[in-house]
């Protein structure tokens, strides 16, 4: 079961970031928790499993009426929020590949008609966000 929409644009790491950010903004998510993985990585493994990993970051992000809508149906919905978005880069690559979590994952876990328009809508816009990017 594939559980990511997934683009890859050619844009340096910066720009895919804040292009990222933006894309998201415009379809109502703000980033509640950013992680950045690669510097855990550093941190606590070392820079050799640092580099390994490339540019690696994960941004928690929530468009709060939905989640109102999703937690209001399910309050255990929690557990699968935010919506993670990843950005990385693998070392030398050319490319930046930007993943968002597959909302419809949460339809599979909950019988709730509502929590399935919540994930519809998630999906529009996320996979909007993402065409969004390679548009540019």
């Amino acid at each position: 079961m594939a559980y990511t929409h997934t683009v890859v644009v050619p844009l340096d790491w910066d720009g895919a970031l804040v292009r990222t950010r933006e894309a998201l903004a415009a379809q109502g998510f703000g980033i509640l928790s950013e992680i950045d993985v690669r510097q855990t990585f550093e941190s606590k493994l070392g820079a050799e499993a640092a580099e390994a990993l490339g540019e690696y970051i994960i941004l928690g992000a929530c468009n709060p009426g939905l989640a109102s809508r999703a937690l209001s149906a399910e309050p255990e919905m929690g557990a699968l929020l935010p919506c993670n978005v990843v950005v990385r880069r693998a070392p030398g690559a050319e490319a930046t590949t930007v993943e968002t979590i597959d909302p419809q994952t949460m339809v599979q876990l909950s019988d709730s008609a509502e929590v399935r328009l919540v994930a519809e809508d998630a999906e529009t816009r996320l996979r909007a966000a993402l065409a969004d990017l390679i548009a540019r």
